[in-house]
């Protein structure tokens, strides 16, 4: 069904993941370090990452970064930070969703699933186009007014989601599922944080909007500009 690259140090969670996913009909390869799952991820190009952050030769926080700098593979963190700032981190950093130890090999699977079919459905064709804003998902570049923006990965994928929902009003509930991935729940602030990032760069504010409005104790809102 897909292939997958566990990197996980701790034997027993790498075995009983990998024997779970295989029964599922996966292809499952194994890492306990950073390194060879560096070299596994740039080697055979998988369908999907599990990776465990407390790694013996290099904090997985970092490999992640790694990844994230070679490859748009999808990255399930599993790990046993289960603190808001360690998910809103590794979300950040290009993190597909968190996981967060000891977890059960039924919940493991179900994000595997989840993961996988957004990724398939990912839109990765014509560039999308609002005003003066072009988005290029097969890129994944943005400009604005003829001027590349530099967004992170996590703005990059707001900017896109609430680009293909242009004139919808998206709850701040639907942009932490499927944006960052947190179907059972996030902290609005993370939503907030960003969508004041992406203004200031899209040349904007709260005040005065170009791009996004803000429909007060409902959501945001993409328009084209006036």
């Amino acid at each position: 069904m897909a292939s997958v690259i566990i990197i996980e140090d701790e034997q027993r969670i790498r075995e009983l993941a990998a024997r779970a996913l295989a029964e599922n009909g996966h292809s499952v390869s194994t890492s306990a370090n950073a390194m060879d799952g560096l070299q596994a991820v740039v080697g055979s190009s998988p369908d999907l990452v599990i990776l465990d952050l407390g790694l013996p030769d290099l904090d997985g926080m970092e490999l992640l970064k790694m990844i994230r700098a070679v490859s748009d593979v999808p990255v399930i963190v599993a790990t046993a930070r289960g603190e808001e700032p360690d998910i809103v981190l590794s979300l950040d950093a290009g993190a597909d969703d968190h996981l967060v130890k000891p977890f059960s090999v039924e919940q493991l699977e179900a994000r595997v699933r989840a993961v996988l079919r957004r990724a398939q459905t990912a839109p990765r064709g014509t560039p999308v186009t609002i005003g003066g804003l072009v988005i290029d998902g097969a890129a994944r570049e943005a400009t604005v007014d003829g001027e590349q923006l530099e967004l992170s990965p996590k703005e990059f994928d707001l900017l896109r989601y609430l680009a293909e929902h242009v004139g919808e009003v998206v709850s701040k509930r639907q942009l932490l599922a499927e944006v960052w991935r947190q179907p059972y729940g996030g902290s609005d602030k993370t939503v907030d944080v960003h969508l004041s990032w992406l203004r200031k760069k899209l040349g904007e504010s709260a005040a005065e909007t170009r791009y996004l409005q803000t429909v007060r104790g409902v959501g945001v809102k993409m328009v084209e500009p006036a």
